[in-house]
Parts: C-alpha cells; sequence; structure tokens
C-alpha cells in the first residue's frame, strides 16, 4: 500500500465534510481495527455527497484509502480460523471488511474517470495520479476476492468482472505496466497476482495456506506469461473472460467460447519456479533465503505448494463422471474421532453430524450438511463416511468447502480407503523417552494404490523418520515395523505417507 499521507496542512478552503474527514484521519487509531470500519464507510458515504473542487475530495478519498489499507492489513491476520463452519462473528467481521473494500475499490476507479490520464500529479497531490487511483482500486478488488476466501464463502456477485474491467481500464490507458510513485509492483502485477489466487481453487485452501499463497502470488505473479489459443492444450494454460463474472478456468477443464474476447495465460514458466523452490525446501534450504515467508518450511507449506505444482502440472482432466445422488450418509471429522470410531465402532464417536450426498464418483463425493455438530473440520483434514446400508466407514479427506451462510455448507471429499485400521506409533525420542501418537492405517488398494497408507497429525511425525514401530490392538497385539517410502500428502491437519513392511537386512 501507498504510504502517502494526506496533506492536512494544505486543506484550508475545504468543504466541511472533508474537514471533517481529515480531522478523524488526524485522530489515533481505536483499540481495536474492527471498531474503525462504520466510520470508514460512514465518511466514504459522507464523501459522496460532499461538494467542492476534485482536488478536495481527492485528498480526503487518499486520507481514507490509507487509513483503510491499515485496518484491513492489521484484521487478515485475525481471520485464519481453520474450523468449519466459520463462527458467525467471524463471518459478520469479514462481511462488514469486504463492504469496505467494495466501496473503496468503487470511490478510488470513480475518481480515474474524473481524472485525465496524461495529468501528471504535483508534489503536493499525489492523490490525483490515475495510475495509483486504478492500483488502488485493483488492490481493493484483490483483497476483497482473498477475504471472501479466508471463510469459504463465495465472491460478492460482479467482483470478478469489476477486477477484469478495471484491468482492461488500466490497458485502455496504457497504464497496465505503470508502477505508481512510492509502491514496488505495476498494475499488472497485482491483477495477475489475484488471478493467480483464483487458479489455485481456493476453495481447497485453509485460511493460512490462503494467506501463504496471496504472499507468494504477490513476490512471483511476473512469471505469468500470456499465451495464445493454439497453447490451450498444454498444461497450466488459463483463460479468461474479461466480460463475464468469473475467474480464469483451465483450458484442459473447459473449453473457452468461440466469440467472447478470450484472453489466454501460461503457469508454466511459474511451474518451473515452484519445482526448484520445493526441490530447494526438501534439501533443507531456509525459506527466507528463497524469498518466502517462514510457512514455506511447514509441512502444510511444503503441502500446499506441492498440490499446486501437481494441480498446474498435470491434464486437469476428470477420471470419472459424476452423478446426482440425494443419499443421506453419517460423517466424523477429526484424526482422534475417526481413531476411536475405527477401533471400537460408531458408539465410541465423540460427535457425528448428517449430512446429503449431492453427487458422487468413484472417486468421491459432495455432501452438504443437514444437522449434527460438524466437529474439528477443516479442508485438508480427514473424515469418515458411512451410509445406512454400509458397515465399514469410508476415510476421506476434505478437498473443498463452501459456505454461503452460517447454515450452509458444502464439502468436496475424495476417498482414501474403504476401512481403516486404528493403530499407535511408538516413537523413542533421546530427550522424552518413547512417545505414543495415534495414526490411521489404511489398506491397500488392489490395481489403485498398491501400498498402505499412514495418517498421522500435520507435524506430529519425527522429521526425517523412516523405521516406524506400529501397535495395533484388535483381538490380538501385534507389533509391526514399517518404513516410509515417501510423503503422499501433508496438510495443515494430517501427513499421509506411503509405508511398506520394514525388511531385515540378514534376509
Amino acid at each position: 500500500m501507498t504510504k502517502t499521507a494526506p496533506n492536512v496542512n494544505d486543506a484550508s478552503g475545504l468543504p466541511a465534510d472533508s474537514q471533517a474527514i481529515l480531522n478523524w484521519l488526524e485522530s489515533p487509531s481505536a483499540p481495536h481495527p474492527a471498531e474503525e470500519l462504520p466510520t470508514l464507510r460512514a465518511h466514504l458515504a459522507g464523501l459522496r455527497q460532499t461538494p467542492g473542487a476534485l482536488q478536495q475530495r481527492a485528498v480526503a478519498l487518499d486520507g481514507l484509502y490509507i487509513r483503510a489499507a491499515a485496518v484491513v492489513g492489521r484484521l487478515v491476520p485475525t481471520l485464519t480460523e481453520r474450523a468449519l463452519p466459520v463462527a458467525p462473528k467471524t463471518r459478520r467481521l469479514v462481511r462488514s471488511i469486504v463492504d469496505l473494500l467494495q466501496v473503496m475499490a468503487d470511490e478510488t476507479l470513480a475518481l480515474v474517470e474524473q481524472l485525465d490520464p496524461q495529468h501528471q500529479p504535483s508534489v503536493h497531490h499525489p492523490s490525483l495520479s490515475p495510475t495509483l487511483a486504478l492500483w488502488r482500486s485493483l488492490q481493493a478488488s484483490a483483497q476483497q476476492l482473498m477475504v471472501c476466501h479466508l471463510i469459504a464463502a463465495p465472491s460478492r456477485v460482479g467482483a470478478w468482472q469489476q477486477l477484469h474491467q478495471t484491468y482492461a481500464t488500466a490497458q485502455r490507458l496504457h497504464l497496465a505496466a505503470a508502477v505508481p510513485d512510492g509502491l514496488d509492483s505495476s498494475l499488472q502485477h497485482v491483477y495477475h497476482a489475484a488471478v493467480l489466487l483464483g487458479c489455485a481453487h481456493p476453495a481447497s485452501l485453509t485460511p493460512p495456506e490462503v494467506v501463504f499463497l496471496t504472499s507468494y502470488f504477490e513476490r512471483f505473479a511476473d512469471h505469468l506469461e500470456p499465451a495464445s489459443a493454439t497453447a490451450a492444450a498444454s498444461p497450466g494454460t488459463f483463460w479468461i473472460d474479461p466480460t463475464r463474472d468469473l475467474p480464469a478456468s483451465s483450458s484442459q477443464r473447459k473449453a473457452s467460447p468461440q466469440t467472447a474476447p478470450i484472453e489466454y495465460f501460461s503457469c508454466a514458466r511459474l511451474c518451473l519456479l515452484l519445482r526448484n523452490q520445493l526441490h530447494a525446501l526438501e534439501a533443507g534450504t531456509p525459506a527466507r533465503r528463497l524469498d518466502l515467508s517462514d510457512f514455506a518450511e511447514s509441512p502444510a507449506g511444503l503441502g500446499v505448494l506441492r498440490r499446486l505444482l501437481a494441480r498446474w502440472s498435470g491434464s486437469g482432466k476428470r477420471r470419472f463422471q459424476r452423478r446426482r445422488q440425494n443419499t443421506r450418509t453419517l460423517l466424523a471429522a477429526g484424526l482422534d474421532n475417526l481413531w476411536h470410531v475405527c477401533r471400537k465402532g460408531e458408539s465410541t464417536a465423540t460427535e457425528l453430524s448428517t449430512w446429503m450426498i449431492t453427487n458422487e464418483s468413484a472417486e468421491g463425493y459432495a455432501v452438504m450438511h443437514l444437522s449434527g455438530k460438524t466437529g474439528a473440520l477443516a479442508v485438508g483434514g480427514v473424515v469418515a463416511v458411512r451410509t445406512g446400508s454400509e458397515n465399514e466407514w469410508q476415510i476421506c479427506i476434505v478437498r473443498w468447502a463452501l459456505s454461503e451462510n452460517p447454515e450452509h455448507l458444502e464439502l468436496g471429499l475424495q476417498i482414501l480407503a474403504p476401512s481403516a485400521v486404528a493403530a499407535v506409533l511408538a516413537q523413542p525420542s533421546e530427550n522424552l523417552g518413547t512417545q505414543y501418537l495415534r495414526v490411521l492405517l489404511l489398506p491397500e488398494i488392489p490395481r489403485l494404490r498398491p501400498v498402505e497408507l499412514l495418517v498421522a497429525s500435520s507435524g506430529a511425525l519425527a522429521r526425517r523418520q523412516n523405521r516406524m514401530v506400529l501397535v495395533i490392538e484388535s483381538e490380538n497385539l501385534s507389533i509391526r515395523e514399517v518404513t516410509s517410502t515417501h510423503i503422499d500428502e501433508q496438510t495443515t491437519s494430517v501427513d499421509i505417507l506411503s509405508i511398506e513392511p520394514e525388511h531385515d537386512p540378514a534376509e
């Protein structure tokens, strides 16, 4: 955000409303940033009705934007609640932030329409720059989309279309490549970073992952490359219809319309960067040396980068057709809850909820919540589902979530295994003695997955631990020594490893 402050000393002759705004901007910030949201919106609404010269209103709007940017910047880190559904209080706060960002995007864009594109602002009034006004409108629109992703909510109607059309205005005025004074990114960079976050399937991300990828794309959006329609079949190629209220679409999953003014771009160069960064992180290179946040070193950070690379490098085509359903199913969430269910049965579950399967395929389900407490539910977490006609609990991972309001929650579930065995992992430690960790053991699936999987809480396994001892208590107590062959997946909730029996070197 720009650090330029409004020039209050030049406020002589301002209308009363503008003067009141500048006086308020000089006041100390509220103890909690959320307390400033109503006042900011009220001042913006009043500014719209304020008479006076363009320069006077631009100075007041400049100050309001800077204050609003600071408020949003302080609030976003507090919105990283992973549990679903999001608490009503958090949802109300997000809606207030989105409303403020929408007004900021509208007001800064309206300012552009009143400015001469060739106008060069004086030293005292940088707020009269069309480049800065467009940059701010793009940034406010991009932040609005990002904040909605933090609560798994759909974007406001018209948000994507406004982002596309604001950037089209920048292109028409030949300002897309311009960098406003005091900032370090061009309008094109801001737009591309927002587009890339939309390509990352944000419904499949937890709030910390959304924040991480937002920062990642703000750093590396310049790796996005324009492409032609002839390259549409290549992995990692996307298209945008600027006239529609939609994010970019994968060319391999959805064909572009023939009549619309389509723009294509490729993520191939960004995928190459992702691959190199992952190799470096896995080899022990500190994240900061790669210009990444510390989150990139965590299991969740590594996991989201791997998923992003796989999604953009692969074909992206669905392997199985979906079938609509209206079957009811029970759902148990949370690794600890599933461990009890798999060991002792349904009666030991601390929380069960009822869901409706809205569609299904051989790979998984889309489900909608009907009743009951959802428990420890989060994108990237494991759940178990069972319909009335089944005896076993299927083990699934939550791939995406969508919540339009506090009473609505939909999930996308990918089936990991038709059943699971509860086990205890013994981890010897020099300092703490032997530690015992509850894990799930997923059986191999012939012709689909020839190895067993081990599911543990994220980050709970000793780093680079290959040999493990599993204790399984069923009718008899059994002890198994296994070896981890590779990491299948890491999320903010679980680590999933491929394992095989430990072979005696003497054999």
